[in-house]
């Protein structure tokens, strides 16, 4: 059964035993603040890394000391570069089984993650969103990793939320590819890469769900939009997944989302070879939780242990 909600997904996490997930730059109040509360919600054992003394002294400010928030394992860093190597060293030995980004660069998170974590598949960015104007979770990619994807791009990022869809048990994701309108126009080249997909999807070539584009994001996500525009679609209005056409609209979109509609937005790096916790460096705790949650959740799936 698909998650509807966050808590739902945190819900159905707490009973399985907490991965060890390592921090990158850990000394900052909201990173601590999620780190926390992820442990006392029983998903995550939190590896900081960082400045020791820094991270201790925001751990008292908090209430480390009353019990508020656990005794962590704390591992120096000298600065962000060596706190991003580090992580990833930990990766590698085993004694992480996750990443999460703390209160560093986007680019300085990744550079090691790329270099040494990569797999077959390409590395792409998702954001979850729980908003309550929407019936259930909606995947929102590329948004923090692709910059200006070219169409076989397109395709692995669209196949990566796809298999993060299965992965929240989603049977039969829903993909709409997002352009400004919803007939194609060679001038707007995304309306073309959207009707590509969307064959590709016909023929097999991405995989495991109903995929259609063009959409506007109005009658991806209302099926009012989509009636009313004479639209004849499956996907309309009833969309899992939001394909954008590059990392700028993607990013707007989400931060409208989550700035003036209120959505709790939780954010992965599918394509490494552990779940990356990715979200914004002024992301509040809840959106680090719901993050931490989500890599559990595909963790326990690639070990055979996720809960049903």
């Amino acid at each position: 059964m698909a998650y509807p909600h966050f808590d739902d997904l945190l819900a159905a996490i707490a009973p399985l035993p907490d991965i060890p997930v390592a921090v990158v730059d850990a000394a900052e109040e909201h990173v601590l603040l999620g780190a926390c509360e992820a442990k006392k919600q029983s998903i995550v054992e939190p590896i900081l890394i960082g400045d020791p003394d820094k991270i201790r002294h925001l751990l008292q400010q908090m209430g480390a000391d009353s019990g508020t928030c656990p005794n962590f394992q704390i591992v120096a860093a000298d600065n962000p570069d060596d706190a991003a190597d580090k992580g990833v060293e930990m990766v590698l030995s085993g004694a992480a089984k996750a990443l999460m980004k703390g209160h560093l660069h986007s680019d300085a998170f990744l550079h090691p993650i790329l270099a040494k974590l990569r797999t077959e598949k390409r590395l792409s960015h998702i954001f979850v969103t729980d908003i309550s104007s929407y019936h259930k979770l909606l995947l929102i990619t590329d948004a923090a990793i692709n910059i200006t994807p070219d169409l076989p791009t397109k395709a692995a990022i669209l196949q990566n939320a796809i298999d993060l869809a299965h992965i929240l048990d989603v049977a039969h994701p829903k993909a709409a590819i997002l352009s400004a309108v919803e007939v194609v126009n060679p001038a707007i080249a995304s309306t073309v890469d959207a009707a590509c997909l969307s064959k590709m999807a016909e023929r097999g070539q991405i995989t495991d769900a109903l995929v259609d584009g063009p959409l506007a994001f109005d009658n991806a996500i209302s099926r009012e939009s989509a009636q009313i525009k004479g639209i004849r679609s499956e996907v309309a209005g009833d969309a899992d997944i939001l394909l954008v056409p590059d990392l700028v609209s993607g990013n707007i979109l989400a931060k409208d989302l989550e700035y003036l509609a209120g959505a709790t937005m939780a954010g992965i790096v599918m394509g490494a070879r552990v779940p990356v916790i990715l979200t914004s460096r002024s992301d509040p705790a809840r959106a680090r939780l719901v993050s931490a949650a989500l890599a559990a959740l595909i963790h326990y799936h690639k070990t055979g242990a996720h809960s049903q």
